[in-house]
């Protein structure tokens, strides 16, 4: 009688082959790490990419506003006092004092007209009933002033 051999499987022979779904027969539950365990694996060495070649795009960045910087009174103060040869002191005193007094002007309620820059005046808003857009409820609005500002033709068209 003839010896007969028992071939046996190993672990790895007997595992199934796992392979890619295509997108229509992908479960719509399906979560990206079953997914990953779904992808076949390959026993290939994954090839070098060149710098910047091969990699997916990614959609640019929103463009987002860019903030103008502040200008302070110090920093006009030191712009004048060196246009005018005068000491940074005397300038930051003349800004501030002239500041006050467009100050005090505004209070009183006069228009002030900078010529080349524009007027600033105070406006009466008259009181008026709004809606507080959470609960939509009506909601009484006091009476108040407003100080304005409305810009010169010269800079609006320099802008």
């Amino acid at each position: 009688m003839a010896k007969t051999t028992k071939t046996t499987m190993s672990a790895i022979e007997k595992a199934p082959v796992r392979t890619r779904r295509s997108p229509s027969k992908v479960a719509a539950t399906e979560t990206p790490a079953k997914r990953a365990r779904a992808a076949p694996v390959s026993s290939e060495k994954p090839k070098a990419v060149a710098a910047g070649k091969g990699r997916t795009k990614t959609p640019p960045a929103p463009i987002k506003p860019v903030k103008a910087p502040f200008v302070t009174m110090k920093q006009l103060a030191a712009t004048l006092a060196e246009s005018r040869d005068m000491p940074k002191r005397d300038t930051e005193s003349f800004v501030a004092e002239l500041i006050s007094v467009l100050v005090g002007h505004i209070k009183d309620g006069a228009k002030v007209r900078i010529a080349g820059l524009g007027v600033l005046e105070v406006k009466d808003r008259p009181a008026r009933m709004a809606r507080n857009p959470a609960t939509g409820e009506q909601v009484h609005v006091e009476a108040s002033r407003k100080v304005a500002f409305r810009v010169a033709k010269d800079l609006r068209e320099a802008i």
